[in-house]
């Protein structure tokens, strides 16, 4: 099993909920987050320079057994990208094991 963690723009994250909803990748959790990026300049809207260094984003965290995994980040990497600076990140860990508390079913059953 894996754990994917992706931080995204908020404005992708309908679209991205959707993909993985098309991909069976029903259970997954997110926060809004805020982070510091690279970007150092601050962008120009209608004559008013607004900071850019503190950046909002959507976190999500999503276990998926390793046959899902290649799919998961492709749908991921996809959907998210609007190809400008600052569409975020995708982290993939190894999980151990999974429980389900209900029924303490474990592994792969513990995560579907």
């Amino acid at each position: 099993m894996k754990k994917v963690e992706a931080i995204i723009r908020k404005s992708k994250f309908d679209e991205v909920k959707k993909a993985l909803h098309g991909i069976e990748v029903n259970f997954f959790s997110y926060w809004d987050v805020t982070g510091v990026g690279n970007e150092k300049q601050g962008h120009v809207y209608r004559g008013i320079t607004y900071s850019t260094t503190d950046i909002q984003r959507r976190y999500l965290v999503i276990v998926v057994s390793d046959e899902f995994l290649e799919k998961t980040v492709d749908t991921l990497i996809k959907t998210a990208s609007t190809g400008n600076v600052g569409d975020g990140k995708v982290f993939v860990s190894e999980i151990t094991e999974a429980y389900r508390i209900r029924t303490g079913e474990s592994g792969h059953a513990g995560i579907n």
